[in-house]
């Protein structure tokens, strides 16, 4: 193998000449203490910085084995590697700056160096990897290679690689140059976790937080803990104590299977304390406050679309009889309204394996979650199409095995169905589920308090039609299909976009960019018009099980900028592709 100094003479010997020449740096080369591999090489200053990889063999490397078994051990010292080397470039972005230089160096993205920057979640990236059998360690990054106008700045980028490189590589990917205790610290929080998932379903629990939680955030476009905040405390009626294997004794909230409501006065915490629910599928960094905040990790996080595009679902559960004569058991739209999108959403997400339906009145459609008796007597139930989802919520958790968890603060309806009962008080829990029984008896027949049959509808059934997806034709047909990630909730396959809006448990930028390679991936080599979406589902899920997200590049250069997604997320992306 070629070595970092038949690079660099290569390197000056191509200095000044067209940019193109940059091609012949391809390949591999063999450094000190790692070996560099320039996989792609983009074609002018102007265009995607290129591809560049680090391979530090495992026995450089030598990183503890027992690190990397099981997976989630695996994912954790991944995820640990790739913030350490994504820390040294800003610290190199930091000192130009103070230096006085520009952040690149001449025409076009000259200079960038950029990687994968994980947020407060732990999640497996294309990024870094670490082989679990020989230990070796890859990170993969981007380079815009250095120009003038559009002639080679060899020298600039000799500057990168021998100059900068070594050092990041040594104080980030070798286990002598990093903070052991750091990383053997979040080895041992990522064993505690897998603990308390593996006690959720032994207890009969959907979730647990955890006593001293920093459950808000700094401001809605920022995850970081909020200072000062009321750390949160269980109420003792809910308290569970468990034993964790490093941690030792945690109390926290055990949240049980079944229906708990969430109620309490407007900024009391309602909508906090769901919000940490949901991000509670993913693990957190130590330090975050919610690194202790467990929740099922099928939980969906379920609300009104406006607009959203449905094909061939079964709503019926929900919704029957349209005055148009409208098919609601293959119902398709490409403008839903608040009650169908809704609809679809609970359907969907219990079809892609949900056991856990996290609500939000404020973001729900009205009709779609409740109808009072006075509405009942005035429009009588032959001329309502809708079954709202207080008439389904039992059949739902003691049918189906699907727990709710919902917020309310208005409608008292759900009082009358809820097996638990939280109160949230200037962001404390209080569980009032007692009161709240006596306060549904105390009113009596007044009011608005439903009749036994409204809140359980007869007829239950959960949809079981096989829906088969169909090739999108006129794709295929324009050869190369591009992929252009819009925002952290939208991309474009080739010239249709996609609005994610709805998945509100997306929380990075390279999980749209795993959606959007999973669908490209999926037109060409899984839809054929004979396969179940069900089918395609778990076709898509065991190529990532048995090659990682690497799979879904299908033979082109792998690059950093995936990110691990939930099965749920890829039905609701699939779901919502215009041309499914």
């Amino acid at each position: 193998m070629k070595t970092i100094s038949d690079l660099k003479n290569l390197l000056l010997s191509i200095d000044h000449r067209g940019y193109p020449a940059y091609k012949e740096t391809r390949g591999q080369w063999s450094c000190v203490n790692y070996i560099l591999s320039i996989d792609h090489v983009q074609g002018d200053p102007f265009a995607s910085p290129s591809n560049v990889s680090v391979i530090v063999p495992g026995r450089i490397a030598l990183f503890p084995g027992d690190y990397m078994t099981p997976k989630y051990r695996l994912v954790t010292l991944e995820d640990m590697l790739l913030r350490l080397f994504s820390r040294q470039l800003r610290d190199r972005d930091r000192d130009r700056q103070h230096g006085g230089d520009s952040r690149r160096e001449g025409s076009g993205k000259s200079g960038l160096v950029t990687v994968s920057r994980p947020g407060q979640e732990i999640l497996e990236r294309t990024a870094c990897r670490v082989d679990p059998e020989s230990g070796d360690v890859t990170v993969r990054f981007e380079i815009g290679f250095p120009a003038s106008g559009r002639s080679i700045n060899a020298r600039a980028l000799i500057k990168i690689l021998d100059e900068f490189l070594p050092g990041a590589v040594a104080s980030s990917l070798l286990y002598r140059g990093i903070d052991r205790k750091s990383l053997a610290a979040a080895i041992d929080l990522a064993d505690d976790r897998a603990f308390i998932r593996n006690e959720l379903r032994a207890r009969g629990l959907c979730a647990f937080v955890a006593d001293g939680a920093i459950l808000p955030r700094q401001s809605g476009i920022s995850p970081l803990p909020m200072k000062g905040a009321v750390p949160f405390r269980s109420p003792e009626a809910l308290a569970v104590t468990l034993d964790l294997p490093h941690a030792g004794a945690m109390r926290g909230m055990g949240i049980r299977r079944g229906i708990t409501l969430i109620v309490g006065g407007g900024y009391h915490g309602k909508s906090t304390l769901l919000g940490a629910l949901e991000k509670g599928v993913y693990d957190h960094i130590g330090g975050d406050g919610r690194e202790y905040v467990i929740t099922d990790g099928t939980a969906v996080k379920v609300r009104a679309e406006d607009g959203r595009s449905i094909t061939d679902v079964d709503i019926s559960l929900f919704i029957r009889d349209l005055p148009n004569g409208k098919d609601t058991v293959r119902f398709s739209t490409q403008d839903a309204s608040g009650s169908t999108s809704q609809a679809a959403n609970v359907i969907e997400a219990v079809q892609a394996g949900s056991k856990l339906l996290l609500i939000d009145e404020d973001t729900s459609a009205t009709n779609f979650m409740v109808r009072d008796e006075l509405m009942a007597r005035v429009v009588s139930r032959d001329k309502e199409p809708i079954t709202p989802f207080i008439s389904r919520i039992r059949d739902l958790y003691e049918r189906s095995g699907v727990s709710t968890i919902l917020v309310a603060g208005s409608s008292g309806a759900f009082f009358h169905v809820a097996d638990t009962v939280l109160q949230m008080d200037r962001y404390m829990p209080l569980e009032i589920t007692a009161a709240a029984r006596k306060a549904v008896e105390a009113y009596g027949n007044g009011g608005t308090r439903q009749a036994g049959s409204v809140y359980r509808a007869p007829d239950f059934r959960l949809p079981s039609g096989r829906r088969i997806l169909a090739k999108n034709n006129a794709l295929l047909r324009e050869g190369r299909i591009k992929i252009k990630v819009l925002s952290d909730d939208s991309f474009l396959l080739s010239r249709d976009e996609l609005d994610l809006r709805g998945l509100e448990q997306l929380t990075d930028r390279e999980q749209v960019a795993s959606l959007a390679h999973i669908l490209k991936y999926a037109q060409l080599h899984l839809v054929d018009g004979k396969q179940s979406f069900d089918e395609v589902l778990d076709r898509i899920e065991a190529l990532i099980a048995s090659g990682g997200l690497e799979q879904l590049f299908d033979g082109s250069t792998v690059r950093c900028g995936l990110a691990q997604i939930r099965r749920a997320e890829i039905a609701g992306m699939l779901n919502r592709y215009r041309k499914l």
